[in-house]
């Protein structure tokens, strides 16, 4: 099959995709992202894709996959965000004493950080961040899981040593 082809039949399956997605969003919009986030990474992995399997399948997989991991990124980022209007004394510390221009050092110390680290680590490093699980990494880079694993926790710990002033636990 064709990439032409293959583009053809996911435009067949969009309004069975958009009525899946609104079973899991309940939102229009949100349905329309999901659509699309699927849509992307279905021609994105077109390669991957085997002929003579179930494309329509194929896709309410990714798209269920993809709402999941978008719906776990939502849950740790509502963990970290305080949700009450009460703000407690340490919370407005916090907020009050940061500012724009040491945000701004902040991230180029991160940045700095991350182009320090060698190609080998920094990619995985960079899609396990992105949201990539540990077997999509090495099937994209094509080397074993284990390998993924070490590499990562390899990157983290020179990020740690590297970015070690803004360590909470000062002593």
């Amino acid at each position: 099959m064709t990439q032409l082809q293959f583009n053809d039949q996911l435009n067949d399956y969009s309004s069975s995709l958009k009525s899946f997605a609104l079973n899991f969003t309940k939102d229009i919009e949100d349905a329309n992202d999901l659509v699309q986030d699927t849509l992307l990474k279905a021609v994105t992995y077109y390669g991957k894709f085997k002929e003579g399997t179930n494309l329509k399948g194929w896709l309410f997989t990714i798209m269920r996959n993809t709402f999941i991991n978008n719906y776990r990124r939502l849950v740790k980022t509502n963990a970290l965000i305080t949700q009450s209007e009460d703000i407690t004394y340490a919370n407005l510390h916090f907020s009050a004493t940061n500012n724009a221009v040491e945000s701004k050092f902040v991230l180029k110390d991160i940045n700095k950080a991350l182009d320090s680290l060698q190609p080998e680590y920094y990619v995985p490093f960079i899609k396990y961040f992105e949201g990539f699980k540990y077997h999509e990494i090495a099937e994209e880079l094509n080397i074993p899981i284990g390998t993924v694993k070490t590499r990562i926790h390899v990157a983290r710990g020179h990020l740690k040593k590297y970015l070690k002033n803004y360590s909470i636990e000062k002593v």
